[in-house]
């Protein structure tokens, strides 16, 4: 049984996410926070990274950050002395991290803040070692699914209904698909003996990404290493199909709807689908948007079934018994709740209750905030992941070769769907 487990039902760890989420979301809705410093795009001019105006508002920042973690730590351990003492250097990469992924080409491909904290995190760890004082700070899963229920609050009903059943067949459809037959191919033909790994990378795949690989790897407890592994592969081949899928498309002449609904099925990331579908026609852009955010919306659904398949299936005990419900409960990532229920919070709470703008102001605090967090986790695993971790992980190069065999199946089923439903758009 895990630490957390052992706690108090409010003092777990997954529970403290919801708690520091819900305090997150209170305190924009109620004018409690109101912006957060936002480092600027820039080019040329290293300076511009990093403005002297922003200085104070970061220092702000990360000092807001540490309280409300730091409640939650002291809270789970009874200390938070040693935690607050490597914090600021975690911060301190996640800042630079930051700055480095806003060089307006870096973040134009999507070589973005996330990348450059776990390279930034990985470089310290494999060249200067895990100093004693900073290892209470490494709070990855604090940080990851905190900044998942954040997410949760994106994910507005209203606007993942805007293109009705088309949106639903291409988005809803397609990603399941493509989930089972990544992971039948990757345990079953390929025999990845990590079914962690399988699982964050046909996540990763099919649905969007970097946050479908956290929230996948967080539901089935993957290694950091495999997290690491699966976003990597999966920012490589963004860029990739980024600047390749618009080119085919034209070349062929497909209709622009139909190529939109492919190419939001389709590319990892919501950034790149939006780049991309620009580079085809302002509808194509449209429509790639909205069936992205279709299947963003599925993140909480997919992470809820897999941790259900996890602890139901492939984590039995070795006499063959299925858990009891409570067992199922108790190994349940809690997180998941979290995502849900903010989304139905902003959806049919807030959205009715304060309007669309003022939700778009919460929104524009929180999401801002769960950036922050992701940048922080991902500084955390780049300093817990060694070289020889990650070499491993890409042993016979068997992630790579899954991700290129099961995004030629979603590239094919999704334009099948898109074609189906969007033809006639």
């Amino acid at each position: 049984m895990e630490k957390g487990e052992r706690l108090s039902w409010w003092r777990g760890e997954d529970w403290w996410t919801i708690w520091l989420g819900a305090i997150i979301i209170a305190g924009a809705a109620l004018g409690l926070v109101s912006s957060v410093p936002k480092l600027p795009k820039w080019y040329g001019n290293v300076a511009d990274a990093l403005p002297s105006n922003l200085i104070l508002p970061l220092l702000g920042l990360g000092l807001g950050i540490l309280v409300l973690t730091g409640i939650a730590v002291w809270s789970m351990e009874g200390r938070v002395g040693r935690y607050a003492a490597g914090f600021p250097f975690v911060f301190l990469l996640a800042v630079l991290a930051y700055a480095i992924g806003n060089h307006t080409t870096l973040n134009h491909y999507g070589v973005n803040d996330i990348i450059w904290a776990l390279i930034l995190g990985m470089l310290f760890s494999n060249i200067f070692g895990k100093p004693q004082w900073l290892k209470p700070a490494l709070r990855t899963e604090l940080f990851i699914k905190t900044g998942l229920v954040l997410l949760g609050a994106e994910i507005l009903f209203n606007r993942v209904l805007v293109l009705g059943v088309r949106g639903l067949g291409v988005a809803w459809l397609g990603a399941p698909l493509a989930v089972i037959f990544i992971y039948w191919l990757g345990t079953k033909v390929m025999k990845i003996k990590s079914k962690e790994l399988v699982a964050t990378v046909a996540t990763a795949t099919s649905v969007c990404g970097v946050s479908a690989a956290i929230a996948t790897g967080a539901s089935v407890r993957a290694k950091k290493a495999e997290i690491s592994a699966a976003i990597s592969i999966s920012v490589i081949f963004t860029v990739i199909m980024m600047v390749g899928m618009p080119i085919l498309i034209k070349a062929v002449g497909m209709n622009p709807n139909v190529a939109g609904a492919w190419i939001g099925g389709t590319v990892d990331s919501t950034g790149a689908v939006v780049v991309a579908g620009s580079m085809v026609a302002q509808e194509a852009m449209e429509v790639a948007a909205v069936v992205k955010m279709l299947q963003n919306a599925l993140i909480g659904l997919i992470s809820f079934v897999w941790a259900v398949y996890w602890v139901t299936v492939v984590q039995r005990d070795e006499g063959g018994e299925r858990p009891s419900a409570m067992e199922i409960w108790r190994r349940f990532p809690k997180f998941v709740l979290g995502f849900m229920g903010a989304s139905l919070v902003m959806s049919f709470l807030f959205l009715p209750g304060f309007g669309q703008e003022k939700v778009d102001s919460i929104l524009t605090v929180t999401t801002a905030l769960r950036g922050w967090l992701f940048a922080l986790a991902f500084v955390t695993i780049g300093l817990d992941t060694k070289f020889s971790e990650l070499k491993a992980t890409f042993s016979g190069n068997a992630p790579v070769k899954l991700y290129v065999i099961g995004q030629g199946f979603n590239l094919l089923a999704s334009l099948i769907l898109a074609f189906i439903f969007f033809r006639n758009f």
